[in-house]
């Protein structure tokens, strides 16, 4: 028997966490581990946490008997690896557990225009049942283009497959393997940007990905092309894509995020309430001018958001001490 202390976990969490590892001392906290309440787990064999608990070099020392740190997300920043590894403490992460959900959230953007849903939906609860104005498109024979093809870009691929269309990616690498497996064709940048009628961001940002969409690149786009971005705000020049928009280069756009949003790490963060103490998100979404324009479909960065996704993490999460503690550790970062 272990014991393992949690932190920073929903209540629907904590009855989760109790059924499958309930043969263990669990210790359960909402808060993030600090300094201030680590005297209470100090005889604790494994911590599980999430972001905001800091683990560093003078954490650890009140944690003396601790042999795994189980971080509840992707991103492992918020853990000191090498005062982990000088303490022969075993870090595990969540490699994955949304990849699908995106890129469903990606399709729901798209179907919501093509069939022009919000509209239907807001003219039927007002009791007006005419269809004018409501003439949509069929997905089946368009041409989709995907600009990053990791984890996610490669479901959209799939999906896109379902629905009959032909489907090309953009990506730093080419897999011919993948390529085969998910029915894409590799294209340049520019080839891609001409050729799609739609056009979907499967990026991280970074100094090589931040505006990818700008004023020349959008200007490259096949005449009234759609625009997704369920990735990252800052890929998009908000200013670019305003031109792109009034001169119908692009027709719509549907965005699960925004330029300007606050710094986001992991997505869960949008869940938790220290992400609320530092970032007034509804503020820079409700003062982003794209929200006013009827050619944008946008949704509150919520893509990842489902209960399934959420369950991952979870399972993932025990998955990584069940395993650490039949000594065969599994997804280890140090």
């Amino acid at each position: 028997m272990a014991k393992i202390a949690f932190f920073e976990l929903e209540d629907w969490e904590k009855e989760f966490v109790t059924k499958s590892l309930g043969s263990h001392k669990i210790f359960f906290c909402k808060d993030k581990l600090s300094e201030k309440n680590a005297s209470k787990v100090a005889d604790a064999d494994i911590v599980a946490t999430f972001i905001y608990s800091r683990m560093d070099e003078k954490l650890l020392s009140f944690l003396p008997k601790v042999k795994l740190i189980a971080t509840m997300s992707t991103g492992f920043d918020h853990i000191d690896l090498d005062a982990c590894t000088n303490r022969k403490i075993t870090v595990c992460n969540v490699p994955t557990y949304g990849e699908n959900t995106v890129a469903e959230h990606t399709f729901a953007l798209l179907l919501a225009i093509s069939r022009k849903i919000p509209e239907s939906i807001e003219r039927a609860r007002k009791g007006d049942f005419r269809l004018d104005g409501l003439r949509g498109f069929d997905l089946k024979g368009k041409t989709i283009g995907i600009i990053g093809c990791g984890n996610i870009g490669k479901h959209v691929a799939r999906i896109a497959n379902g629905f009959e269309m032909n489907v090309l990616v953009y990506d730093a690498k080419n897999d011919l393997k993948t390529a085969r497996k998910y029915g894409f064709t590799y294209e340049t940048l520019p080839s891609l940007l001409r050729k799609s009628d739609i056009i979907t961001l499967h990026v991280p940002e970074n100094k090589n990905t931040h505006h990818l969409m700008n004023s020349k690149t959008l200007g490259m786009c096949k005449k009234g092309a759609i625009l997704l971005n369920t990735s990252r705000g800052g890929i998009v020049d908000t200013s670019a894509l305003l031109k792109a928009l009034s001169d119908k280069t692009i027709q719509y756009a549907g965005l699960d995020v925004l330029e300007g949003e606050c710094f986001i790490r992991e997505e869960k963060e949008l869940l938790h309430p220290e992400f609320m103490k530092t970032c007034d998100l509804q503020t820079v979404l409700q003062n982003n001018i794209l929200l006013r324009n009827p050619q944008v479909y946008i949704t509150q960065h919520n893509a990842f958001n489902s209960k399934e996704a959420m369950l991952r993490i979870l399972n993932t999460t025990i998955e990584n001490i069940n395993a650490f503690v039949e000594k065969k550790p599994i997804n280890v970062v140090k």
